[in-house]
């Protein structure tokens, strides 16, 4: 059951990653730093909270609280990122932190007990709430990339009035193993 859990909820957070760099992928410098109003934030600052959330939540998943002491959430809301390229590497350090405390799982420490914010949690009910948090952020970014990129907007999963087309590639191959990143095109 933990392996079948772990891979199943790998699958799911490689989907919400593939989500979050297809749209970031579509966009220029400019447009990671849009911002619909002043109280509102640039798709690098939810990547930079991202990433700040990933990297204290997965740094010694097992063993520590995941809310660090050295994390300065705050911080993770101002505008420090200043390009594209710094953006990608804040992305990239927060995805590798998760995984590999997802890759530290296993039968043997399954049932440890893990903290956030000095609440106790299982395994699971710690990853199921950050994936949720995860999918949300990422959800943020698409529907910002989809007003910046307006008509010029890559559909990420099933194109708007395409189900039928969609659904109609899916059916015609038979039943297969599989999960639901395999829509995203």
């Amino acid at each position: 059951m933990e392996a079948a859990y772990l891979q199943s909820i790998r699958k799911q957070f490689e989907y919400y990653k593939a989500l979050g760099e297809r749209t970031i992928a579509q966009l220029d410098d400019q447009n990671l730093f849009w911002q619909y109003n002043e109280d509102s934030n640039s798709m690098a600052i939810i990547v930079n909270h991202l990433w700040g959330n990933m990297k204290s939540r997965w740094t010694d998943f097992l063993t520590a609280d995941g809310e660090k002491e050295w994390r300065n959430r705050d911080l993770e809301f101002e505008p420090v990122i200043r390009t594209k390229q710094e953006l990608q590497v804040k992305w990239e350090e927060g995805w590798n932190c998760l995984f590999e405390a997802l890759d530290s799982i296993n039968k043997d420490n399954f049932n440890t007990e893990v903290y956030i914010r000095n609440q106790s949690h299982s395994v699971m009910d710690a990853i199921n709430r950050q994936l949720a948090h995860y999918a949300y952020h990422i959800g943020q970014l698409v529907y910002i990339g989809k007003m910046v990129k307006s008509d010029n907007w890559q559909s990420l999963t099933i194109p708007k009035g395409k189900s039928s087309d969609f659904n109609t590639v899916k059916f015609s191959k038979g039943k297969h193993q599989g999960h639901f990143s395999d829509d995203v095109r």
